[in-house]
């Protein structure tokens, strides 16, 4: 059994050293990496970084999108010893300064020339691309790494509060990505399309999934060439944010709405639950357009990092594209829940994968026991201390486990809202509620804590609501639609639409695209109180 990330690729080396590992944007066509290939590539630039200096458990930053490049390099410094320390490419001076301060980087590799600008003067500053090359004994040098070496310092992304490091170990991503595998989803013959961010954890074990399934991955970073690179690839397993299949049902129904006429009410009549009888007409007018836009083979989408609304998890499941909702934290290794085939629960994330334990603490809490729990918080004893009480890891969100040990997550504890009125309300629930509910919303923040009622701030998705004449009254319709399914205390008296949407550049987004709350609700905060 492998004890090290290097030892996990090693070890799929020696099982298929021939099959397809990567498959990347090269020259405006793909190019490809066998499983050999790759871990020759990676041993070539380990010990580059070693006659560089690197020495074992020094720390380098990887600052960049999502490529062929940082994979190779982050194995790369695991294979020499080293950790790497993630940078999200949009992080700002002041947010690059302190993760490589705190994580204590001696090298940093980066993307562009806009990134090095931002790196310290005293740190040995790379690009990805053109790390130093160097050839020795690579078994004796992976042979040397322990399972409880640490392997990833995460900075989170921060809804509240300055960043973390999260210490995530080999062991933690060995068990992590090992546990995935044994599930069965994933197979040889599949093709994931990784488009993640390598700096946020989900997309981190994915990759070492892939490895430990021996499932090849197209890698491809550009959010502007996702559609296009369905097409091109036909991948059969996709990983997603909520945001992204959100996206995706908007502009089909936004379509639809706006050729309008029959168009508009044979989609209708299809998006519903059919029989034997009529499933096969809806599926061939609507359905299979949409299973040919994202390439005709999918087998799974997956979904993580925030709650994917059940409505529109029920969309896909009509389409005959089935999503896959998983549940982790950073600190557990990003994968701790995940829907099996078969036992699917739409609104759920799923049982704990094999090895977690999980248990609801008398306030509601989810707590988590595992090998993929964090080692702690780098230099924040404290911090640790609060949060891994007698082994079990606070999670901070709001849970309840059904008949079948599956996971539904109301909340996060601390943005649960308390109204003046003493009455508790989960915002991020009904936020979903609203998005779900109109074609043309992006996003949706729920505010009423130490307030008499909820109101909420609502933004607009630009590219389906390009046209949209009326954006109030489509908003108000979307609202009086969900509050009709709440209780009275949850439903939203009032709202504004604002003139722009959220994005990770003005960071109002994380990474992972959740709303950063508190910094909306500050700089929103004179719209809020006009609207009590």
């Amino acid at each position: 059994m492998a004890l090290s990330i290097p030892g996990l690729l090693r070890e799929r080396v020696a099982r298929t050293p021939d099959a397809e590992a990567m498959r990347y944007r090269d020259n405006g066509g793909w190019a490809t990496l066998t499983w050999a290939e790759l871990q020759e590539r990676v041993a070539e630039e380990a010990f580059g970084l070693r006659a560089r200096g690197l020495g074992k458990g020094d720390r380098v930053a990887l600052m960049g999108g999502t490529s062929i490049d940082w994979i190779i390099t982050d194995l790369a410094v695991l294979a020499a010893g080293g950790a790497t320390t993630t940078i999200y490419p949009n992080s700002t001076e002041a947010e690059v300064a302190h993760i490589v301060s705190d994580s204590g980087s001696r090298m940093v590799v980066v993307e562009t020339d806009e990134h090095a600008a931002l790196m310290p003067d005293d740190v040995d500053v790379l690009r990805f691309g053109a790390v130093p090359q160097a050839g020795g004994d690579y078994d004796a040098l992976i042979d040397g790494i322990g399972q409880d070496d640490l392997a990833t310092l995460i900075y989170t992304s921060g809804t509240t509060g300055t960043p973390k490091g999260v210490e995530l170990t080999h062991d933690n991503w060995l068990t992590t990505s090992e546990a995935i595998a044994s599930l069965g989803i994933l197979q040889p013959t599949d093709l994931h399309f990784l488009w993640l961010p390598l700096s946020h954890a989900f997309g981190k074990v994915l990759t070492m999934a892939m490895i430990a399934a021996g499932v090849p991955t197209a890698v491809d970073g550009s959010v502007e060439r996702i559609v296009d690179n369905l097409g091109e690839l036909r991948p059969t397993i996709v990983a997603a944010a909520p945001r992204i299949f959100e996206k995706i049902h908007g502009r089909i129904v936004a379509g639809a709405r706006e050729k309008g006429g029959l168009t508009f009410k044979i989609f209708q009549w299809a998006d519903r639950e059919h029989g034997p009888a009529t499933r096969w007409l809806a599926d061939r007018l609507v359905y299979r357009k949409l299973r040919d836009r994202v390439g005709g083979r999918i087998r799974y989408f997956v979904s993580g990092s925030a709650p994917l609304a059940a409505e529109i998890a029920e969309f896909f499941e009509r389409a005959g594209i089935t999503i896959l909702e998983g549940y982790g934290l950073t600190e557990s290794s990003a994968a701790t829940f995940f829907n099996r085939p078969g036992m699917i629960q739409i609104g759920t994330v799923g049982p704990p994968i094999p090895g977690m334990e999980v248990k609801i603490a008398a306030d509601g809490e989810v707590l988590l026991k595992g090998p993929g729990v964090m080692r702690g918080y780098h230099n924040r004893p404290d911090a640790t201390a609060e949060t891994i009480v007698d082994g079990w890891l606070h999670t901070g969100d709001i849970g309840e486990l059904d008949d079948a040990g599956r996971l539904k997550i109301t909340d996060r504890k601390k943005e649960l809202i308390k109204t003046s009125g003493g009455k508790y309300v989960a915002p991020t629930r009904i936020e979903s509620m609203i998005n779900a509910a109109s074609p043309y919303i992006s996003n949706v923040i729920v505010h009423g804590d130490r307030r008499k009622y909820c109101v909420a701030l609502v933004t607009l998705d630009p590219d389906t609501a390009a046209n949209l004449t009326d954006a109030e009254s489509e908003v108000e319709h979307a609202i009086k639609t969900v509050n009709a399914q709440l209780a009275r205390h949850e439903t939203i008296k009032r709202f504004a639409v604002l003139e722009h949407d959220f994005s990770v550049e003005d960071g109002l987004l994380t990474a992972s695209l959740k709303p950063r709350r508190r910094e909306i609700e500050r700089r929103y905060a004179d719209v809020l109180d006009s609207l009590y």
